[in-house]
């Protein structure tokens, strides 16, 4: 019994998270065209006709970009909040009612043999929410899209075998950088993204409560406030900073990329 994930897509032009057991394929998220979507499963030699869900986190053009076309074309259910759809809606296209789906935030489903749990985070969305997938006693849990991280998410994701977490920005890119001040507050702001500095102090509050061997993928990378050397080096040298080495059997890090999919791992 094993829980595999890919994440397919991961960045400010757009995201995908390939989830499957051995009777359940799901996607978080399509933000990206209908044919980079089938591109990105190619490279993995996955089926998205195979797909038995598409869960939406929050309507934000990076996530959404492609799920009314792969929806119609795959004939996928979505699974997304009220107050998302209401905001989405429009941006899909034509679905049949029966592709529609409520998945509510602080709720979990079944699915098949796949636990499903939805969770709140800090975004200026509708109503933003991330997830975490549990089968056979192991967990991944996914969190990007906030501005912080709070004591109650810590609480959700922890315990995972595995992260996708975001670490969007460093600090002194993003405040040298070329984006009007507007632009600059937002992202800074509790309703933003996360530093990769912050996002390394959450992550090691986490392992504070995890003594189980653990693999983070460090996810939604900013294309013109970050690179994965910094953020990397930014994440290890704070996780070392609160005594935590990567390497060896305890603790991995992992990149990802805009327009190329992790491989397809086993959790």
């Amino acid at each position: 019994m094993s829980l595999r994930f890919s994440v397919l897509a991961s960045g400010s032009t757009g995201n995908a998270i390939y989830v499957e057991t051995d009777n359940q394929r799901v996607l978080i998220d399509a933000g990206l065209s209908g044919k980079k979507m089938e591109a990105l499963f190619e490279k993995n030699d996955l089926d998205p006709s195979s797909l038995d869900a598409l869960f939406i986190t929050h309507e934000h053009s990076d996530h959404i970009k492609g799920a009314g076309i792969f929806a119609r074309r795959y004939q996928l259910p979505i699974y997304a909040n009220a107050k998302t759809w209401n905001a989405m809606d429009a941006m899909l296209g034509k679905l049949s009612p029966d592709q529609k789906f409520h998945f509510e935030v602080e709720d979990t489903k079944v699915f098949g043999d796949m636990d499903v749990q939805s969770f709140g985070v800090s975004h200026d969305a509708a109503e933003p929410m991330f997830f975490t997938f549990a089968h056979g006693g192991r967990k991944l849990s996914v969190i990007t899209d906030t501005g912080y991280v709070s004591e109650r998410m810590k609480g959700i994701v922890g315990e995972a075998d595995a992260y996708v977490f975001e670490s969007n920005h460093d600090m002194n890119m993003l405040r040298m950088g070329r984006y009007p001040w507007s632009v600059k507050r937002r992202i800074l702001s509790d309703l933003g993204h996360v530093s990769n500095e912050d996002a390394a102090h959450a992550m090691a509050d986490i392992l504070d409560t995890n003594d189980k061997p653990t693999s983070i993928y460090l996810a939604h990378l900013s294309k013109d406030n970050n690179m994965k050397d910094l953020a990397r080096m930014t994440v290890k040298q704070t996780l070392e900073e609160r005594g935590y080495q990567e390497g060896g059997k305890s603790l991995k890090l992992y990149d990802t990329d805009p327009d190329r999919p992790t491989a397809l791992t086993t959790v």
